[in-house]
């Protein structure tokens, strides 16, 4: 049966987890999920930012709730995934946004960065998966939609950890993807290009800097907030039936030059 579009890229009755979904990339996310028509559940730390997304959320007529939850801890993870089926029933879609990028030079990259950064970044959407995955099963469907990264195909300087983090993002969509599109649950990952968020205040506190980033995209200019929305909606919704296990660059062509 052919859908409509319109039917295509909704969301009503839909479900949505996702961390770090009370500022940045995270937080344009889950606004866009929710105007197309889910519920949606955020996972953060920061109890302010929580509140006030969540009444950004609630301006769109849909439910939403949030949890506080340390997301580099695997016992709140685990915890947190069995309370974010409480407010409307077991996630259909997980987005995985949150994330951390401490930046030392290599040579002094500390145990505690990398085990922070690996933790946070790489370790709890692996987690957050399989606890999630089981009730996606059982409905034969699903979304996965990790964050990847410019870094999850080259390194810049100072991020050694958060790149590694990256790339290790990209294979675990892939093997995601492999191990459960066939039971409904498709999985990909949207890379972003520069976008001004607090995880990148370092390039936007430089203008020259940040400049002459948006000079080597295509488009000629760095990401906006707004930018991330439509393909956010595309991931989550009936429109990706066919669409599994591919990092998606969201960078005005910089990755392509």
């Amino acid at each position: 049966m052919t859908l409509a579009l319109p039917t295509l890229f909704s969301l009503e009755g839909r479900t949505a987890l996702v961390t770090g979904g009370n500022s940045g990339i995270g937080k344009a996310i889950a606004l866009a999920l929710a105007e197309a028509g889910a519920n949606v559940v955020l996972l953060a730390r920061d109890r302010a930012r929580l509140e006030e997304a969540v009444r950004s959320i609630e301006a769109f007529g849909h439910g939403a709730a949030w949890f506080d939850c340390d997301l580099a801890d695997r016992v709140a993870v685990a915890d947190a995934a069995l309370r974010a089926a409480k407010p409307f029933g077991a996630p259909d879609i997980l987005v995985n946004a949150a994330g951390i990028n401490r930046r030392p030079p290599l040579s002094r990259l500390t145990a505690d960065d990398w085990d922070a950064t690996l933790r946070l970044n790489l370790d709890t959407p692996f987690f957050l998966a399989q606890a999630l995955v089981p009730a996606m099963i059982e409905r034969r469907w699903g979304r996965i939609i990790n964050l990847a990264s410019l870094q999850s195909i080259r390194s810049f300087n100072n991020s050694g950890a958060y790149g590694v983090s990256k790339a290790g993002i990209a294979q675990l969509t892939r093997v995601q993807a492999e191990a459960w599109s066939n039971k409904g649950i498709n999985c990909n990952a949207i890379a972003p290009g520069f976008f001004r968020t607090p995880l990148t205040r370092a390039v936007f506190d430089d203008p020259q800097r940040a400049a002459a980033l948006a000079a080597r995209t295509m488009i000629g200019r760095n990401g906006e907030l707004d930018d991330v929305r439509g393909l956010a909606v595309l991931l989550a919704s009936r429109a990706s039936d066919y669409i599994t296990g591919q990092v998606i660059f969201l960078d005005g062509g910089f990755s392509a030059g």
